[in-house]
């Protein structure tokens, strides 16, 4: 156990050396966004399967429009109109024309697709009032292979699609539509137990006594969790004894991750590093940053998803609220990217011209809550209001962390500074 005040890149190291990739699952495609392939995606079918129409129009030989213009169109014989889903059985000999719907097979012996606005369609149909047209002008000279899709233009029979390590998207679950998937192989999202200590704490919808506060950590906490992939489990909350704590404590014992809030500082009622020491092991408890100093981590005795005995690992984080969030962004939110099998946990940055004045009276690195605009070019970044580490509104209005290196005293307005993007918004890009 270490009391003392380490630097957050000496915190991130000791708890990312301790989690590992979790296992594989098969789950529906589009439960599977944010998750990270466990094994490479190979196509069992060409995609398209078979040539087919770009366009609306008609399918000929491009032979037949060879000279044809708008005042002279060159003429064909209608033998059949074909829709996506649907093949032809008629095939295109010289002098001949099918009508053609995007995504329909190319029927045999057409080479290419005339679309429908250079062709005298329109000038044909408004007298048939409906009735099959038979022949077709056509008024544009083609070439071979215009408006066609080919057969395995997307995706070849065989080929290697998705590589294991990608992170699956929006359009990674239609391409594994398109290959006919229904289900998908990925790293487990980890299950992150949330418990919130307190004895002023008051569970949401309840009435609120005298002296007693909501507890709001649990849902912000739980809310970043299932933003960053995790699937959160929330325990309740524990009051301001080890008894309690460890109690509540083993209802998340088969988690992959165990988070509290609160009961991390130096008070009479802080218990949650002391059920560290006599449950598990302390790693660290004070990390050099502003907010968010208090910030224990260790490990817990409890089982893997198999039953089988292991150590937890457990993140206290501050009570304060914008403390939770903010560490959480610095630390749990990697830590959860490792298990989900990320390579990567950055978050973006900007340079941005501050339009306030931000202090750093001891030495830490500081965190302040700030609304990022792009004007002309440009990144601007003034400071929410309230720097206090209970305004949960500051983190509200905030979409980025202006960050204050530790050996900087003052970032004044004017300055440029380095922000940690939160979110990104319209204003922004």
């Amino acid at each position: 156990m270490t009391g003392t005040m380490i630097s957050i890149e000496e915190a991130q190291e000791r708890l990312l050396g301790f989690v590992d990739v979790l296992g594989k699952e098969e789950v529906p495609i589009l439960d599977s966004p944010g998750q990270v392939l466990a094994e490479d995606v190979c196509s069992e079918i060409d995609v398209p399967p078979l040539d087919n129409s770009a366009m609306d129009g008609y399918a000929v030989r491009s032979g037949d429009t060879e000279g044809a213009s708008q005042g002279s169109p060159r003429l064909l014989r209608v033998i059949d109109t074909v829709a996506a889903g649907y093949v032809s059985g008629q095939k295109v000999t010289p002098g001949t024309a099918i009508r053609i719907m995007t995504g329909a097979p190319i029927p045999g012996g057409a080479d290419t697709v005339v679309q429908f606005e250079n062709t005298d369609e329109v000038q044909r149909r408004e007298p048939t009032a409906g009735k099959p047209i038979t022949e077709i002008g056509i008024l544009h000279e083609t070439e071979v292979g215009l408006n066609v899709r080919r057969a395995g233009e997307d995706i070849r029979k065989g080929t290697l699609v998705l590589a294991e390590g990608t992170v699956i998207r929006p359009a990674e679950v239609g391409v594994l539509a398109s290959l006919g998937k229904t289900h998908v192989a990925v790293i487990s999202r980890p299950v992150v137990a949330i418990l919130a200590t307190g004895d002023e704490l008051v569970e949401i919808g309840q009435p609120l006594p005298a002296g007693k506060i909501y507890n709001s950590n649990t849902y912000s906490v739980a809310a970043l969790v299932r933003r960053y992939g995790g699937i959160p489990r929330i325990l309740g909350i524990a009051l301001d004894t080890e008894d309690s704590l460890v109690e509540a404590l083993r209802q998340g014992l088969d988690a992959d991750m165990l988070i509290t809030c609160g009961g991390v500082s130096m008070g009479d009622y802080d218990v949650v590093k002391d059920v560290l020491a006599r449950e598990g092991e302390i790693n660290f408890w004070t990390v050099r940053m502003k907010p968010g100093k208090p910030l224990a981590f260790g490990t817990i005795k409890g089982r893997d998803r198999t039953g089988a005995s292991k150590g937890i690992p457990l993140l206290g984080l501050p009570g304060n609220p914008v403390s939770s969030m903010v560490t959480f962004e610095i630390f749990a939110r990697p830590a959860i990217f490792k298990m989900m099998g990320r390579k990567s946990w950055d978050k973006p940055a900007v340079e941005a011209v501050l339009e306030d004045t931000v202090t750093n009276r001891d030495g830490r690195r500081v965190f302040a809550r700030a609304i990022v605009e792009k004007r002309d070019g440009q990144y601007f970044a003034r400071i929410t209001g309230s720097q206090g580490s209970g305004v949960l509104t500051s983190m509200s209005l905030a979409n980025g962390l202006v960050i204050v290196p530790e050996d900087t005293a003052e970032k004044q307005a004017g300055d440029i500074v380095r922000v940690m993007m939160l979110d990104w918004n319209e204003e922004v890009v």
